[in-house]
């Protein structure tokens, strides 16, 4: 009985020593830092192996061949924008869009992120309408079909979008299906018989190589792409399952934003599909030019396709979000199912609140994830203080991740407001300078407005006992959720 004894002391001062280690030589963020020393407290034992499996640094590690990408497609165009942008030689088709050229020629440098001009968008907010959209391109396609999606179901819309690239693949357009190894989890080689049989490719991110174990399991691609012919590009919240286009009884109606673009800013899609791929896929595709045709649309609107993710330190696309708050004059409207943001999203609210601006803060009526949930509503109770409008959607489960500011510039895509979408998951996002898009999606927001209730001061101080244990709990812990 002795040896058990010494064998568990040991492996306790082994955890925690161990940790203490990785976590203070990761230099993570101070509330991160604590939220890992409550996980070792409260199970020291598993904690070191909590941490290996979600606490792992991915921004050393050379995930994607960026450089090759930056060479072969983008590095002339970059340093012609950049050159633009210092010598004030942009010629914007939106004369608004000269306010933000700081915003753009960060995004540029950041993220490498061509800035586009001859985009066509169409909003879609119901899944119906855009699966619908989606199929016809799909069975539209001439060249290639690429799909990147974070879940996939097994069920009977995800085998009907599988039955058209099938199809498609069998006459000779090239499929290559790219899916996250979580979201995608109950997914067999069975289930893409048809397609990989007619010749598609299809391929997993992050998979587990020991069964049951996942070292890599808290960092997911989160994106969602779709590119077909490299001209018309799906991008936005929307993944494909039945519950996306409300046949959960559970969630209800599903509410999200999704776009269809169609221009150049295609092709800063294609790329991030390429990149994405080649680290899942064991047979890479050569950056062709024929997956960049040239573009003949007569759109508009000015977009940046911006990415982020744990491989990376610069965290883009929040960076994005505080930009655009920060240049809010008049109105700050967001839409997020989570809402657990870091201090500087937190300050920078407050700033805007306290200068006039009106934010407004959309969020769902209930929980799939009920950490993530409680977390967030005990934010929207501290901006509540400061005098932002909060709501909850009641007409279903509302997933969108959208942002307006001033009628002016927005953002569509994948990444919430929140700590895992900022630090641990592969997001994506489209960032719009565009008063006609912009207006439409503020539009979009107030008709939702008809189906929320206001989550008032008073509302809010007057919840229960119960409610204010979980919010403390998951606040706590909203570091690493």
């Amino acid at each position: 009985m002795n040896w058990f004894v010494t064998m568990l002391s040991i492996l306790l001062i082994l955890n925690v020593a161990l940790a203490f280690i990785l976590i203070f030589l990761e230099r993570k963020d101070p509330s991160a830092t604590w939220a890992w020393l409550m996980v070792l407290l409260l199970v020291p034992y598993l904690g070191f192996v909590l941490y290996l499996v979600l606490g792992q640094n991915l921004s050393r590690q050379k995930i994607f061949d960026t450089k090759t990408v930056e060479d072969q497609l983008i590095g002339k165009v970059l340093l012609e924008q950049l050159s633009y942008m210092e010598n004030n030689e942009i010629i914007f088709n939106d004369e608004e869009m000269v306010n933000y050229q700081d915003m753009i020629r960060m995004q540029l440098i950041t993220d490498n992120s061509i800035f586009t001009q001859d985009n066509q968008v169409e909003i879609f907010t119901d899944g119906i309408e855009k699966f619908e959209a989606l199929l016809d391109a799909i069975n539209k396609a001439e060249d290639h079909i690429h799909m990147l999606y974070y879940i996939i179901k097994n069920d009977s819309l995800s085998k009907k979008i599988i039955e058209a690239l099938a199809k498609k693949a069998s006459e000779g357009v090239e499929v290559r299906l790219l899916y996250d190894a979580l979201g995608g989890r109950t997914l067999t080689k069975r289930f893409f018989r048809d397609l990989t049989k007619a010749g598609g490719k299809v391929a997993s991110f992050f998979p587990s190589r020991i069964p049951l174990i996942n070292l890599r399991v808290n960092y997911r691609n989160h994106r969602k792409l779709a590119i077909i012919d490299g001209k018309i590009g799906f991008i936005g919240g929307f993944n494909i399952g039945n519950e996306y286009i409300g046949l959960n009884k559970k969630m209800g109606y599903w509410r999200d934003t999704h776009l269809r673009i169609k221009g150049s800013a295609v092709h800063m899609m294609q790329t991030r599909f390429f990149l994405d791929w080649h680290h899942a896929a064991k047979k890479k595709a050569n950056y062709d030019i024929k997956y960049y045709p040239q573009i003949k649309t007569k759109g508009k609107t000015g977009i940046q396709i911006v990415s982020s993710g744990p491989d990376s330190e610069k965290e883009q696309i929040k960076h994005g979000y505080l930009k655009m708050i920060n240049s809010a004059r008049e109105s700050i409207y967001i839409q997020t199912p989570y809402f657990v943001p870091d201090q500087s999203i937190l300050e920078a609210l407050r700033i805007a609140l306290l200068s006039g601006v009106d934010v407004r803060l959309m969020i769902p009526n209930r929980p799939d994830h009920p950490f993530v949930y409680w977390a967030t509503y005990s934010y929207i109770g501290e901006l509540i203080d400061a005098g932002v409008k909060a709501y909850t959607y009641e007409n279903g489960f509302l997933h969108a991740k959208t942002m307006v500011v001033d009628g002016k510039i927005s953002s569509v895509g994948t990444a919430n407001i929140d700590v895992r979408s900022f630090k641990l998951n592969f997001e994506v996002n489209a960032f719009i300078y565009d008063t006609e898009t912009s207006v439409k999606l503020k539009e979009i927001f107030e008709e939702d407005l008809k189906f929320c209730h206001e989550i008032t001061k008073e509302k809010y101080l007057n919840r229960s006992i119960i409610i204010k244990f979980k919010e403390s709990i998951s606040r706590l812990l909203s570091p690493v959720l």
